[in-house]
Order: C-alpha cells, then sequence, then structure tokens
C-alpha cells in the first residue's frame, strides 16, 4: 500500500489541508480516526456526495477508521447556498431522509475489523443542549469577523437575499460536530468538499481554542469540473442521485458511459478502486482507440455494481445491448426496459398506425417522406426487427411489455413510442 497522502494526490482528491505534512505524519503513526459528514437536505445523496464518502472508503482501507455523519441536526437548517435561503423541512421529513442516507452511506463503508466504520448522528448531542449553553459553551469561542470572511456567508452577504442568523450560525454546529467526535471517539480528521472549507476549519479552529494540545487536521477534495463547462453530476434531466427511484440504474450507467474522453481519465481516478496500473492502461486505451470507449465502459459498469449492485448492472448492460439490436428486447423486465426508453426520446400514443407516421412524429425523421426513404434503404427497425414495407402498420401484438415500441433510425439513432389508451 502506498502512502495515503500520495494516493488521494494521485487520485487528484486533495485541494486543501490544513497541514499536509503533518497529516502524513498522522497516517504514519495511525490509525488516524477521522469523519465526513452528509447533511439531510434530500431524500438522496447525489454523485457530489458519492466523492466524498469513496475518499472515506480509501483512507478507511489504509488502516483508519471513519465516522459517516449524518446531520440529523444540521440537516434542520442547511448550510448556505451559494444566493439563496433554503427552504426549512419538518423535523419528520429530515428523521426520514436521515435513515435513507444511512442506508445509501452503510454499503460503501466497511463495518468489520478493527477499523470498523462507525454511523454517527449530531442531533445525539444538540437536541439536549439548551440555547445558553450553545451561546456560553460553544458561540463564545467564535468570532463573527472571522465567520462573515468564509466565503459561503460572504457570497450571502453580497447578495440582495443576504443571510439569517439561522444560516449563519451552520458553521458553529459544524464547529461542534468536530469537537464532540474529538472528545467521543479521539476524531482528529475532518473529510469534505473545498466548497466547505470555511466549515472545516472552523471545527478545528474550535478544537485548538477549547482543546489546547489537540493536534487535528481537515482535508478538502476539490471541485470536479467537466471539460465542456457544464456541472458535474448533472444531465439534462437533472441531478444524478444515487437513489433507484430518483436516477435509474440505466440512467446512472449512461452517465458514466458518456462521460466526455477529457475527463474520464480524471472520472477514473476519482471514482474507481482499480489499481494505478489498471487506470493507466485504460488511459492508454482511451488515448489510442476512443471509439471503443474502454474507459468509460469500466467506469460504468464498476460504479454501477457499487452503487446499485450487480444484478441491477446486469440487467442495465443487457438492456443497452438489446436496444442497439445486440440483444433480444422482449428478455427485458419492464422495469428495466421502461427505464432505459425514459431516457430516449418518446411519445405517447392512445393508438398505433403506420411505421412512418410513427418516425416521424418521435422525431426520427424529419418528415413521412423521409420516414419512407429511410425504410425502402433498409435502415428503420421496430423492436430490431427491420421494417421491409413503406406501408407497414405497427401491431398491439408488437408491444413489448403490452405497452412500447422501439423504434430505430440506423445504428444508434432510438427513440420509443408507448402506447396509452384513453
Amino acid at each position: 500500500m502506498t502512502d495515503i497522502v500520495d494516493e488521494l494526490k494521485w487520485r487528484g482528491l486533495i485541494a486543501l489541508s490544513t497541514d499536509e505534512d503533518a497529516l502524513r505524519k498522522a497516517f504514519a503513526d495511525g490509525p488516524v480516526t477521522f469523519y465526513c459528514g452528509f447533511d439531510p437536505t434530500a431524500p438522496s445523496l447525489h454523485l457530489g456526495n458519492l466523492v466524498q464518502i469513496l475518499t472515506m472508503r480509501r483512507i478507511q482501507d489504509a488502516g483508519n477508521r471513519p465516522l459517516g455523519l449524518v446531520g440529523g441536526a444540521t440537516g434542520l437548517i442547511g448550510d448556505p447556498k451559494p444566493n439563496a435561503e433554503r427552504t426549512l423541512n419538518s423535523p419528520e421529513v429530515v428523521a426520514g431522509w436521515v435513515e435513507r442516507l444511512r442506508a445509501q452511506i452503510a454499503p460503501l463503508l466497511d463495518f468489520d475489523g478493527p477499523n470498523a466504520a462507525v454511523m454517527v448522528n449530531n442531533l445525539d448531542w444538540t437536541q439536549g443542549m439548551s440555547a445558553i449553553e450553545f451561546l456560553r459553551d460553544v458561540g463564545k469561542h467564535f468570532r463573527v469577523n472571522k465567520m462573515i470572511a468564509k466565503e459561503a456567508v460572504a457570497r450571502r452577504l453580497e447578495s440582495q437575499e443576504g443571510i439569517s442568523y439561522t444560516e449563519f450560525s451552520y458553521q458553529i454546529l459544524q464547529g461542534m460536530d468536530f469537537l464532540e467526535l474529538y472528545r467521543r471517539y479521539g476524531c482528529t480528521l475532518q473529510t469534505g468538499g473545498s466548497d466547505q472549507w470555511g466549515n472545516l476549519t472552523s471545527g478545528t479552529d474550535l478544537i485548538h481554542k477549547v482543546e489546547p494540545d489537540a493536534v487535528v487536521h481537515a482535508l478538502g477534495t476539490p471541485l470536479i469540473t467537466k471539460a465542456d463547462g457544464t456541472k458535474f453530476g448533472k444531465t439534462e434531466s437533472g441531478t444524478v442521485w444515487l437513489d433507484a427511484e430518483m436516477t435509474t440504474p440505466y440512467a446512472f450507467y449512461q452517465f458514466w458511459l458518456n462521460a466526455d474522453d477529457r475527463d474520464v481519465s480524471k472520472f477514473l481516478r476519482i471514482f474507481s478502486f482499480r489499481s494505478r496500473a489498471e487506470i493507466e492502461e485504460l488511459e492508454k486505451q482511451t488515448e489510442e482507440r476512443p471509439q471503443a470507449r474502454a474507459a468509460q465502459r469500466a467506469l460504468a459498469e464498476e460504479l454501477t455494481t457499487l452503487v446499485h449492485g450487480a444484478e441491477q448492472t446486469a440487467a442495465v448492460i443487457a438492456a443497452s445491448k438489446a436496444l442497439f439490436g445486440q440483444g433480444e428486447l422482449a428478455e427485458l423486465d419492464e422495469r428495466t426496459l421502461s427505464a432505459a426508453l425514459s431516457e430516449v426520446p418518446h411519445i405517447k400514443v392512445a393508438e398505433l398506425g403506420p411505421v412512418v407516421d410513427l418516425f416521424a412524429e418521435v422525431g426520427l425523421v424529419a418528415s413521412k417522406s423521409a420516414a419512407r426513404r429511410t425504410v425502402k434503404e433498409g435502415g428503420a427497425y421496430v423492436n430490431n426487427v427491420k421494417v421491409a414495407s413503406e406501408d407497414a402498420a405497427a401491431a398491439k401484438e408488437d408491444l413489448l411489455h403490452g405497452r412500447w415500441l422501439v423504434l430505430r433510425r440506423g445504428k444508434k439513432n432510438l427513440a420509443a413510442v408507448e402506447v396509452t389508451p384513453a
């Protein structure tokens, strides 16, 4: 095992550190107990959170103990967004989301052995604290001039929206989390995104004031950017979530499969648990034969298996092949097929009709005459069967699961028709 700091640097996972040399020594002297926090401000984690969870697993695999904190208290407030106040969710909603997030994090960490992970909830040490105790025991150690200099707060103060005292106090709560975990578990490192650096260092500052002899650290991972300028973890349909109901396994797989060649090397290093040699070989294949998309396929399979399991991944791969004529569409289960077809252009009709009409209506061709030409040239397919006649009509018995038709023009242009009787 290489030095974990060197490993994280090679993978592009260190943007900021309170003291890199001191952190390296702490790992060498280890084990280090460390934590990362996740706030239940939505019913699911997303790809940005996955960066943090997998970074935790790497540090754990190097012989250190992770604490996975799901913020039942901080989730009731939410860290300041760049330009608007968060909508406060009810305690009941937040409590439900806490359990959902814990269930997403738990399979990705190791809860056995000498460095077994522990899940914690900051509501355990905040709900019994009075406002007076909070202000006297914790608040007195924070200076307002330093608090307003934090990037997230400064941006909000410059906006028309301003910032409420509720969100302004978030960094105090997060700082208190680090102090509490230091006292309860001997936690000496907090990890998180570099955009959270002000919140991370609020914890180290608080510990230094309350426990002067303590040696603690913060480590920030970089903001992930995409070569085309679009936001990482977003698609045309929105955020890529870890919850299968919010982002289907098929859509999750396709996100990685469609990664830009310019991005895939970075994504492999950040997200894959493959060795350096394996990653460098995939990088080489991308450079020499980009059309094969070997790196994207490897990454899509590994990450989909990690998040959704091998069975779902196999179903997704089968669907991907079948849609493009390399497998039997009829063998796909309805849920997987529906998820796959929701990612391509599709229309809903009350009844079926001529194939050329359907091709034109769904937008695979510009007009019915163009559809006829496609049929005549042998490039039109319905459920992977070549359309032989310009007068062909789709029939009820052609429907997959009594509901879907898969239309294809040539090798790569897909669309779907869903029959929904009025």
